[in-house]
């Protein structure tokens, strides 16, 4: 029986309570300890990491889409190499690096360019050709590619290994955790959080963070907090042993398939970004499913599949050991939910992490630590701060529509001025009409649908995205 099972009775206060146990969960207390919070619970709905976290694929990339994020991405790759070392607990951290390839010259300009921006946080990155894109992926199929990226200090971690590691530093800073303790709501007082109500008893706190990753939307409404996330099936397959596959082999990424690929112990991992999602339980997630696991699709999976096998051709002749899908947290805009609820002083969240908790979780909980104990952010965080929700956006049908494509865009490129297509018309001004028949291509905005632009007679008032000059310029 691990620590923090069997029937310690909980305590009656604390100063603040962290609900999950997960990478996420553990790592906002493993920081919180650093800053000398002492004084902290958390409590875990069954055993460590058996929510999401437990069937995660590990990759720890560096480059993000955004200057801030890509920071964040790599203080988690930095945390991960030394936790080992700190906290005597191996971690399976390993840094192979990984290689991103461009099948046209507009992902390749994506890809330029956020090469550009990581360069600027210290990240190490190259732009290769094709064929030295093959030199470091020998598998690699390289006959449709115009380039890529070499990021030589991107990492794998084992995360499970590395949720415990965390767990280890926080209890070793006075964490007290909690397993098999399932939260059942977030007591609310005077507009400020007042305790937790759980299976075994209350325990009274003025500081809650939630990381309950997909049971967070259905906690927070306990305490009438809107947090919209949304899980959704993301699979992965695993091959059959492969002759001569070199354990040292890079992670691939080919978004323009929808794939990622890494070894493992011989084998391929291949994991899929499909273009459409699939929502799960958009009407709440069963408490009682941990470590639990979906039915194989292989009708949804299979387009995507076919690509990976052109990026890859080896995996047409690898048997196909385990098709996995396990359910993941999804936000409406594909970027994860951090801090105070403004609705709930002293309810602090991190969760809705869109397949990259392991790689975020290091510099989330550096940040929210650091919020949480000097009342402000210490960088710029707007790209995830919660505040920029709207109460609208937790309504499961709105979920059950953007989710579908939230999902898709984690590989789909990220155009300037680009506008969601789902989910779609929630606020309309009464002008709507006369707008849209003056030619209105519309963009949203909190919901609102506003014109952006007017298409002259002739055009059609839709987007054509591209990096140079859009239809819309003259």
């Amino acid at each position: 029986m691990s620590a923090g099972a069997g029937p310690r009775p909980l305590p009656d206060q604390a100063e603040l309570v962290v609900i999950g146990g997960g990478i996420i969960g553990c790592s906002v207390a493993y920081h919180l300890a650093k800053r000398g919070v002492s004084d902290v619970v958390l409590l875990e709905q069954a055993s460590l990491t058996g929510g999401t976290t437990w069937h995660a694929a590990g990759l720890v990339a560096q480059l993000r889409a955004t200057h801030n994020m890509t920071r964040l991405a790599r203080y988690s790759a930095e945390l991960y190499a030394t936790l080992e070392a700190e906290t005597g607990r191996a971690t399976g951290y390993r840094a192979p690096g990984s290689v991103l390839v461009a099948s046209d010259h507009d992902r390749m300009e994506e890809l330029a360019r956020g090469a550009s921006m990581a360069r600027t946080v210290g990240v190490e990155v190259e732009v290769i050709t094709p064929e030295r894109a093959v030199q470091l992926w020998p598998l690699l199929n390289t006959d449709d590619l115009v380039g890529g990226l070499w990021l030589p200090h991107d990492g794998l971690t084992s995360p499970v290994d590395t949720t415990m590691a965390l767990a280890a530093g926080a209890k070793a800073g006075g964490t007290r955790v909690y397993e098999r303790t399932r939260v059942k709501r977030v007591v609310a007082e005077g507009g400020r959080v007042a305790g937790v109500v759980t299976e075994r008893g209350v325990i009274e706190t003025e500081r809650v963070v939630l990381c309950g990753g997909m049971w967070s939307r259905q906690l927070a409404a306990t305490a009438g907090v809107p947090i919209p996330v949304q899980a959704c099936e993301h699979f992965y397959l695993v091959t059959e042993p492969i002759a001569g596959l070199d354990p040292s082999l890079p992670i691939l990424r080919d978004p323009g398939g929808y794939a990622y690929f890494k070894e493992e112990t011989g084998k391929l991992l291949v994991g899929f970004f499909e273009p459409e999602g699939k929502p799960w339980m958009v009407d709440g997630v069963p408490n009682d499913f941990t470590f639990g696991r979906l039915a194989e699709d292989w009708d949804h999976i299979g387009p995507v599949f076919e690509r990976a096998v052109h990026r890859v051709p080896a995996l047409a002749e690898a048997g196909i050991q385990l098709l996995f899908n396990g359910p993941e947290s999804f936000t409406p805009d594909g970027r994860y939910l951090l801090g105070e609820a403004p609705e709930l002083a002293g309810l602090f969240v991190a969760t809705g992490f869109n397949s990259i908790g392991i790689q975020s979780a290091g510099g989330v909980g550096w940040v929210l630590a650091d919020w949480i104990v000097d009342g402000h952010p210490p960088m710029d965080l707007w790209d995830v701060d919660l505040r920029r929700m709207l109460p609208f956006q937790a309504d499961p049908e709105y979920l059950r529509a953007r989710a579908t494509e939230s999902l898709g865009l984690l590989y789909a490129m990220h155009w300037p001025f680009f506008q969601y297509e789902s989910a779609r018309g929630i606020r309309r001004s009464p002008l709507h009409d006369r707008l849209e028949k003056a030619g209105a291509c519309f963009g949203e905005v909190a919901g609102y649908e506003r014109p952006n632009w007017y298409a002259p007679p002739g055009v059609e008032p839709r987007y054509e995205y591209s990096y140079g000059r859009q239809n819309w310029f003259e």
